[in-house]
């Protein structure tokens, strides 16, 4: 190994850095202001660090194999400790390495290059040069550097000097602690809890306490650690089971009891396994399933947004592979607050908006794109709320051979891990995200966070698929939060377990046995596997280039023994273990809506409608996200046939995405849509609950959809459930849920539960998001061939408008964009809707509906001019005498009322389809390039369709055109 002062290091410079480099400057400009202005170039070098000595020969087959010779120049060079700037003393620069022990993929790859070229046994790191414009202030590189370039939490840095990269060197820590716990008081429990990060209640830590004076020993440190992460919030869903009561003693149904309860009253016939697999499992036609789940990974992207997302997203791929299903779509939702926050105005230890969405979104584009997979749907929202608390909400779809039947479990089977290595990634990461974040987050959680490795997740993948369908396990489940203590727990929750975990691969030695148990690292799938096909699975993964090993065997009594190279670290009872949480006890407080503090003055609405509908079309949570959207393959595989952005430009937006695998036959296609308003959950969630449902839903038939083969998931992230006022959003959210969900006949099969999203802030404030409920709707297409798009298509043709628009303006974009709260009622559910759906979807069977589109943010006035910008064409709408009130004006262009859809029709077929869903045709498709709104004789609204195109696209223009 080379000497810490020493280093040799490949440093690779791109042949055209130009524009890059000016992209990292306005990125430093948008984040830092004018105190970022003479900053115009920030290029960006590549380095490699090598930890073991190689000769020229080496140096030269290595360069030449890592360096692109087209686009890149490559050159060695050897650094000391303490160096001076050498060669870059004109210019200003700072350089950044990871960690040591943060997973560092790009080092990894390095190493496997070398390894393919002939030389082997190389350890090598990442890490990367940024240097200044030459007259840029030091204090300024500094304040870009922090606020850009580097995350404290998992990077070294370096400024003006060669950073080196720091190598784990040999070591070893055997150490199990004992933690002495039968003789501690109450208070000392809880101080053991905060000490540990265990994030336990004070009836769970006397629980623990009893057990251990019961069996007369004291806990290992493994034990300690294994209870916590199966008792977390975010493992075991204690406030979803917990016993409630509201403040007059009324007990509430545990939540996820009513969840349940809905889907089995719904008695979906196509639902094959909901809430007791990794992933919810529906019918797709003859020959397939579909296996589908929404995770969350809120905590890690707030302290380091990439590696947060990207393992997020890699998370759940890894719950649709853990119920053996081939992954073929995945989805994002992301919640970001104000691109424009001043950063001066963030809490400490808070990223800015900015930061966090750039690092998320690069997490998932490299996440999804490097592992083959199509990114096909989302959404994104902003709100203050999510400044300190960003939510990111990661969904995968899987494919399996309809009916495939798993054995389970049984006694004599091995354990078997295949994948990634074990290391210090995600130490407690289960407790780190079931309790609120403060100032000090990023200084203890950082073992917290992971960086993912797709390349690897990739070979697991395969390597699944042929072990699949070769019968080769009996079981099968990911390594999540709480690693091999989460996945050989579950797995083994009623056989129980011998594991040997000196079987088990690491990255780097010098690892503690509890947390070698306990780590997260990514990439990693346990299975069951009879002891004759050990050797089969085995030749599948030398063959895919994936790590197997096998760590032991179920038992038949039920006990959960774990050794460290023969010395015990776990022995625990998994009745105890599994069952032995004592119930959470909460109670709650009725919610009360906050009062409004404004009204909205309609008559001057009206007379600045056409500017209105700009600003609207270009609110953060309306406008455009293909500067998001772009860096997602949505193409691969090949079966997207519904695509974020479609028309005759693929610019326009889409209802929900379409997917048809081709691997059936059936000639079926799949639906993705997503419900959410995380506006109006903090006024009545209930309502906001039924509205998510409601959009979801009409997302999935806007498309072609059967609204009666619909399937629903659910995502809660919340603040601290322990808050009554909270905890009764909470409840009422999930009443709107189980109300709308049996109304559509649409069954939960899967969901999730993130809670705790708070911030305290160094005075002691807690900073909580809005209540926010995400729904997914999984729709089935009878033909995939008859997609139904949102983008008009042709002049002539008739708009209907099918639904009732009530006054639902509370919480809505209208609102947002004047600054005010204008009272009234925010959108719930519509009874009307399910049967109004259904005879949507016959019309479009029968050839009817040239388009559809769902009207949700912005109302009508949006939906109207989004299939109008999609299709490049005009529009004229009158909406006629029954709207002369200015108030009534108002609600029929922005209202947000639920169970809406507008339909464009041919005129010859305009009658038929009014009298079958209801509806009434309020317009027209025209080739005159304008949006024009008539009411009566006067003219509110008159836009030109290339202005409409400029706002939603994200850029706010003026009647001049300018922007």
């Amino acid at each position: 190994m080379a000497s810490t002062g020493e280093q040799w290091r490949l440093e690779v410079d791109s042949l055209d850095s130009g524009a890059p480099a000016r992209r990292l400057a306005e990125r430093a400009r948008i984040l830092l202001g004018p105190v970022a202005g003479n900053v115009r170039s920030i290029t960006a070098t590549s380095l490699y660090f090598v930890a073991e000595p190689i000769d020229e020969a080496g140096r030269k087959m290595l360069g030449d194999a890592v360096v692109d010779a087209a686009t890149q120049r490559g050159e060695w060079a050897v650094v000391h400790e303490g160096a001076g700037a050498g060669q870059h003393d004109a210019r200003p620069f700072v350089e950044v390495s990871l960690r040591p022990g943060v997973t560092d993929p790009v080092g990894y790859a390095f190493s496997r290059a070398a390894a393919l070229i002939g030389i082997r046994g190389l350890t090598a790191r990442s890490g990367t040069r940024y240097c200044f414009d030459a007259d840029v202030e030091p204090h300024v590189v500094e304040l870009v550097a922090g606020a850009l370039l580097h995350n404290d939490i998992v990077d070294e840095v370096s400024f003006d000097s060669p950073v080196l990269a720091r190598f784990i060197g040999p070591s070893t820590n055997d150490v199990v602690e004992i933690v002495p716990m039968r003789e501690l008081s109450d208070e000392e429990m809880a101080a053991l809890s905060r000490a540990r990060g265990l994030a336990l209640d004070p009836a769970e830590l006397v629980a623990v306490r009893e057990f251990f004076v019961s069996i007369d020993r004291d806990p290992t440190d493994a034990e300690i650690e294994t209870i916590a992460q199966t008792w977390s919030e975010h493992c075991s869903h204690k406030t979803f089971r917990a016993r409630i009561t509201w403040a007059d003693g009324t007990e509430v149904e545990p939540l996820l009891r009513q969840l349940r309860r809905s889907t089995d009253e719904i008695a979906a016939p196509w639902v094959r396994s909901a809430f007791v697999d990794n992933a919810g499992i529906i019918a797709f036609d003859e020959f397939f399933d579909i296996a589908v789940k929404v995770e969350t990974h809120n905590h890690p992207s707030a302290v380091e947004p990439f590696g947060g997302a990207n393992t997020g997203v890699g998370g759940v791929i890894r719950d649709v592979l853990g119920v053996a299903a081939d992954p073929i779509a995945v989805t994002n939702i992301l919640c970001f607050g104000p691109m424009d926050t001043p950063i001066d105005s963030l809490p400490v230890g808070v990223l800015h908006p900015q930061r966090v969405r750039d690092g998320v979104v690069a997490g998932i584009a490299d996440y999804g794109n490097k592992m083959g997979i199509p990114t096909v749907a989302g959404a994104v929202a902003h709100q203050e709320g999510f400044t300190s608390n960003p939510l990111v909400f990661a969904g995968c779809i899987g494919l399996r051979p309809a009916g495939l039947v798993l054995n389970g479990q049984e006694p004599g089977n091995r354990i078997v891990v295949l994948g990634g290595a074990t290391g210090r990634d995600g130490i407690r990461g289960a407790t780190f995200s079931s309790a609120a974040m403060d100032a000090t987050t990023g200084d203890v959680a950082g073992a917290s966070v992971q960086i993912g490795d797709p390349i690897t997740e990739k070979l697991v993948a395969d390597v699944l698929a042929d072990a699949r369908d070769l019968g080769l396990f009996t079981a099968i489940t990911d390594c999540g939060a709480g690693g091999f203590s989460s996945a050989i727990g579950e797995l083994a929750a009623s056989l129980g377990a011998d594991v040997e975990l000196g079987a088990a691969p690491r990255k780097y030695p010098g690892l503690a046995p509890w947390e070698v148990w306990l780590s997260e690292a990514q990439e990693r799938m346990v299975l069951a596997v009879r002891p004759g096909n050990l050797d089969a699975l085995s030749t599948i993964c030398r063959e895919h280039g994936v790590s197997m090993a096998d760590l032991g065997s179920f038992r038949d009594d039920g006990q959960l023994v774990v050794r460290s190279d023969g010395r015990v670290i776990v022995d625990l009872p998994g009745d105890f273990l599994h069952e032995g949480r004592p119930t959470r006890e909460l109670l709650a407080e009725r919610p009360e809506a906050p009062a409004s503090t404004d009204r909205r003055d309609a008559s001057a609405i009206l007379d600045n409608a056409g500017l209105l509908l700009l600003s609207v079309l270009s609110h953060p949570d309306v406008r455009s996200n293909e500067d998001i959207v772009r860096g997602f393959d949505h193409e691969i595989l090949g079966a997207t046939v519904g695509r974020p952005y479609l028309g005759a430009e693929d610019d326009g937006p889409a209802n929900a995405a379409v997917i048809a695998p081709l691997q059936a036959f059936s000639g079926r296609g799949l639906a993705i849509g997503i419900g959410m308003n995380c506006r109006t959950g903090v006024i009545d969630s209930r309502r906001m609950a039924e509205a998510a449902v409601d959009e979801a839903v009409r997302n999935v038939v806007a498309v072609g959809a059967d609204p009666e083969q619909i399937s629903l998931l659910d995502n809660f992230s919340w603040g601290d459930p322990r808050r009554p006022d909270m905890l009764g959003r909470l409840i009422d959210a999930v009443a709107g849920c189980c109300h709308s969900a049996n109304a559509f006949g649409a069954p939960f099969v899967s969901g999730k539960d993130s809670l705790n999203n708070e911030y305290v802030t160094i005075d002691g404030t807690r900073r909580s998001i809005p209540p926010t409920l995400v729904i997914t709707a999984i729709g089935i297409l009878p033909d995939a061939d008859r997609i139904v798009t949102s983008d008009a298509k042709g002049p002539g043709n008739a708009l209907v408008l099918v639904g009732t628009t009530h006054s639902e303006m509370r919480g809505s974009v209208l609102d947002a964009v004047l600054g005010i709260d204008g009272g009234g009622d925010v959108p719930g559910g519509d009874a009307d809707s399910p049967a109004r759906m259904l005879t949507i979807h016959k019309a479009m069977i029968d050839g009817l509906v040239q388009s559809a589109h769902d009207l949700s943010d912005g109302g009508l006035a949006v939906a109207v001019a989004e299939m109008a910008m999609g299709g490049r064409v005009g529009v004229f709408v009158s909406l006629g005498t029954d709207v002369s009130r200015p108030e009534g004006v108002v609600d029929a262009l922005f209202s947000e009322s639920s169970g809406r859809m507008l339909l464009e029709v041919v005129p010859e077929h305009a009658d038929e389809l009014c009298t079958r869903t209801g509806g009434a045709v309020i317009g027209q498709f025209t080739d005159e390039a304008r949006i024009v709104w008539r009411v009566d004789d006067r003219v509110i609204i008159d836009v030109g369709l290339d202005e409409s195109l400029r706002a939603w696209r994200g850029h706010v223009v003026d009647r001049d055109g300018q922007p």
